[in-house]
């Protein structure tokens, strides 16, 4: 269990490649309540089914060998492109959120990383790298506040 503290407008994105889950504390340090503020989910063909053709191959400059070129993972692109206009939503809203923390896979929160503008650095807050997205909310908040309960 974690012992994470959230402040009163505090928001905390709990998302993998395919899911997020945009949470807001609407009660304080002391105690914590999370709510579901947004939550977004899509699905993302593997690149087997997404792949046209089979990968290129490449001619030697000198002979006649030729090599394979690999094929792009376009469901890790799916992915990216998914945690991306999360990061863009949340950005949109900054205005709005006091203090944003993060829990993702560690892929994921790479990902995320490398989409942090300025201005969302200045509200980061903690980043934790697990993967909770299947877990209901309630479930969430206790494991992220170590047990505490909600004022009401």
């Amino acid at each position: 269990m974690l012992n994470m503290k959230f402040g009163h407008g505090d928001v905390i994105l709990v998302c993998d490649g395919a899911r997020a889950l945009i949470l807001g504390n609407i009660g304080d340090s002391k105690f914590p309540n999370l709510r579901t503020r947004e939550a977004v989910e899509e699905h993302h063909a593997s690149t087997r089914e997404q792949g046209a053709d089979a990968p290129g191959r490449v001619h030697a400059s000198v002979g006649s060998a030729r090599s394979s070129v690999e094929q792009t993972d376009w469901k890790s692109q799916s992915e990216a492109d998914f945690l991306g206009r999360i990061i863009a939503k949340l950005e949109a809203d900054m205005a709005n959120i006091r203090k944003l923390h993060i829990v993702a896979p560690p892929k994921a929160l790479g990902i995320l990383r490398h989409s942090y503008s300025h201005g969302l650095k200045a509200i980061l807050g903690e980043e934790i790298a697990k993967d909770l997205t299947g877990m209901p909310v309630h479930e969430i908040e206790k494991l992220l506040t170590g047990g505490q309960a909600h004022a009401g």
